[in-house]
């Protein structure tokens, strides 16, 4: 049976998802917090990790993720997604990016592949000037090392209207 790491916080999807992973044949630990992260021990095939992770960013354990275990796959779940996160997840060593809400059966069937999936076609996904809007944020958040001052400044708009961007729902939902 494949052991599989799944680190969240929000525990309603942690117990949810867990319990679907249990049932189509794989072997679940659960981590809700950076504490019990740090305390596991153990060998996992897949991990699938929360971008936001209370208050740790989940790009910064995706390396030791990959020294400890090796999984073959390290899928990166995220309410908060952009294309600036998804590269950079991809970049350091994540094998999928999806964002929440995703739909139990689309990480099954992730796991239980050999590669990634396949990508969808770029001009049959168009993004709304919403949309584009939020990843030049994102990417320019990013840029600035999650600095909303300095972000604000190179985006040429208020830090208030800035912030006040960011505490809305993504518009990739």
């Amino acid at each position: 049976m494949e052991q599989v790491l799944l680190v969240d916080d929000e525990i309603v999807l942690l117990q949810a998802l867990g319990r679907r992973l249990e049932q189509a044949g794989f072997s679940v630990t659960c981590v809700a917090n950076i504490t019990e992260f740090e305390e596991l021990s153990g060998r996992f095939e897949h991990v699938i990790l929360d971008l936001k992770f209370g208050d740790c960013n989940g790009l910064e354990l995706i390396s030791e993720i990959n020294q400890r275990w090796h999984p073959k796959n390290l899928i990166i779940l995220t309410g908060y997604a952009s294309l600036a996160t998804s590269v950079a997840a991809i970049k350091a060593g994540a094998t999928n990016y999806f964002a929440k809400p995703v739909a139990s059966r689309v990480i099954i069937d992730c796991l239980r592949a050999d590669t990634s999936l396949e990508l969808p076609d770029p001009a049959a996904t168009r993004l709304s000037p919403a949309q584009l809007e939020w990843e030049l944020i994102q990417q320019t958040l990013q840029q600035q090392h999650g600095n909303i001052s300095a972000a604000a400044r190179a985006l040429g708009m208020h830090r208030r209207t800035l912030q006040r961007k960011l505490a809305k729902h993504s518009p990739l939902k």
